[in-house]
């Protein structure tokens, strides 16, 4: 099984080419920071350059004047305004909820999750060759507003992809912050080779998830050896789609909560 990753990288565009890079060229499985730039640009991908846009850039902007609101911070103070930040030891965050309430270790902030289909931009494929080679692949730029530093689900190995030649792959999206405490694509494989059909396995990733976390939100897609194939998801409506040799045109399955 072979494995390339990197996170935190900045000035280079083509995260997936320089993951790829760092498992052809490397024994390590995955790279961050500023290394995984240097690592990418030596190999001969192109940087460094400015990824900013001008949609981003206003963005930011808007972000900025408006208190830099919402973001990913809990616990401290202030609470709604751009910091510096300071740890709000009389205080526990608790995301996924509105409100406020009191305890005996002092007020508790409720917060509604910040991840949904319209604030990141994952792409995650699985491909199976003519030899039955089975290859995987996830790339994102994060979650909008996280914090700087943030590593998510793209570069762990058994969260938002994960694959076996004998048994089928997987991937996955959405907050990444909580489904990468649970592995799903590697519980989807592992499920499979278990004798899961490719529409429980998904199943029963997510519900693994949805039991800790009800409020998350977050899809998986799995697909077996042979090319069967399903999606499940939580908290919203989820499409993925699909092409093979007998096919003329890609189709799109949408898969409900």
């Amino acid at each position: 099984m072979e494995v390339g990753a990197v996170a935190a990288m900045r000035y280079v565009k083509d995260g997936i080419r320089a993951a790829h890079l760092v498992m052809k060229y490397s024994q390590h499985t995955l790279l961050a920071g500023e290394g995984a730039s240097a690592f990418a640009i030596s190999m001969g991908l192109p940087g460094p350059m400015n990824l900013s846009s001008p949609e981003s850039v206003k963005k930011w902007s808007d972000w900025k004047e408006n208190q830099c609101q919402p973001n990913f911070r809990k616990n401290v103070v202030p609470a709604n305004d751009c910091g510096p930040y300071k740890p709000n030891n009389g205080a526990i965050n608790v995301s996924g909820y509105k409100g406020t309430e009191s305890c005996e270790m002092g007020a508790i902030e409720y917060r509604p999750p910040l991840v949904g289909p319209h604030n990141h931009d994952t792409i995650s494929m699985a491909v199976i060759d003519k030899m039955g080679h089975i290859a995987v692949g996830t790339s994102t730029n994060g979650a909008t507003y996280k914090i700087p530093g943030r590593v998510g689900d793209g570069p762990i190995v058994g969260s938002s992809a994960y694959a076996d030649d004998e048994v089928g792959g997987c991937g996955a999206t959405g907050d990444g912050d909580t489904m990468m405490r649970f592995l799903p694509c590697y519980q989807v494989v592992e499920s499979m080779r278990q004798g899961m059909k490719p529409e429980e396995a998904a199943k029963d990733a997510i519900s693994r998830i949805a039991r800790k976390f009800p409020d998350f939100v977050g899809a998986v897609v799995a697909v077996d050896k042979n090319g069967s194939h399903s999606g499940a998801c939580h908290g919203w409506t989820f499409q993925y789609s699909v092409q093979n040799p007998d096919m003329d045109d890609v189709q799109v399955f949408t898969v409900l909560p």
